[in-house]
């Protein structure tokens, strides 16, 4: 019993430490390659493996061009991330996401839960007006600094919004009824917007069925110009594996 009761209290600080998180795409080196992170950016949080990082599958990445053309591939797993085969050119916008993140089961009000966490990302090079694609979306909309939340393929209404750089600078903001937010963006470097919402609408996934999904999406723009960045803070230690 007392077994079962530490494996349910794993799962659920596991659910509580993947929620929290976000993932995030980034560029890596000096040719331009795209790598998506797992942890908290404005911390300086990089999860690894052996770590938090092993409980994902296998992430997809899709690469999208200025026409639209769309190019496919699985992320490859490093000790701090999955490296995609892309690399990042002006006008191109990538998403990545893993929709087989491991279930959890947690209590909500004394009833057990099954919850699926699906994170998501994507990165932009500019803010040339774009579809969505993610089931949670933020889009450019054409206007610097301003995103469109959709939800489906559908506006978000009064959702938030948080925008923040590596030194932990952060803004919050809400969509407006058309789904629409904006950010005045001083720093020079890369910037995370992250948006989050919970379907509580119950479903299925491979046979498993779920009560209800928390999905996480972020977007990753790199300015060019601006005031000069202050430096990220110390790197924050790893979670070990649960």
């Amino acid at each position: 019993m007392l077994k079962k009761s530490l494996s349910a209290l794993s799962l659920a600080v596991l659910a509580l430490s993947a929620q929290a998180h976000q993932i995030w795409l980034e560029p890596a080196g000096a040719d331009n390659a795209v790598v998506l992170r797992f942890g908290e950016f404005g911390d300086n949080l990089r999860e690894a493996s052996p770590g938090l990082l092993d409980h994902f599958g296998k992430p997809q990445g899709v690469l999208i061009n200025a026409k639209g053309e769309e190019k496919a591939a699985a992320g490859s797993k490093t000790a701090n991330g999955f490296s995609l085969p892309f690399t990042i050119q002006e006008g191109v916008s990538i998403v990545a996401e893993d929709a087989s993140y491991p279930l959890s089961k947690f209590k909500r009000d004394g009833k057990d839960v099954t919850s699926w966490y699906h994170p998501a990302a994507r990165l932009v090079t500019g803010f040339a007006a774009q579809k969505p694609k993610l089931t949670l979306d933020l889009t450019p909309t054409g206007k610097d600094g301003e995103f469109k939340a959709t939800f489906k393929g559908q506006p978000l209404a009064k959702t938030q919004v948080g925008i923040v750089t590596q030194s932990g600078w952060m803004k919050e903001g809400h969509t407006d009824a058309q789904g629409l937010v904006h950010f005045d963006l001083p720093w020079q470097g890369q910037y995370v917007a992250e948006i989050k919402h919970n379907d509580r609408n119950p479903g299925e996934r491979a046979g498993e069925k779920y009560d209800g999904v928390s999905y996480v999406t972020s977007v990753t723009y790199v300015k060019p110009q601006g005031v000069a960045p202050v430096a990220a803070g110390p790197v924050a230690a790893p979670n070990p594996a649960k």
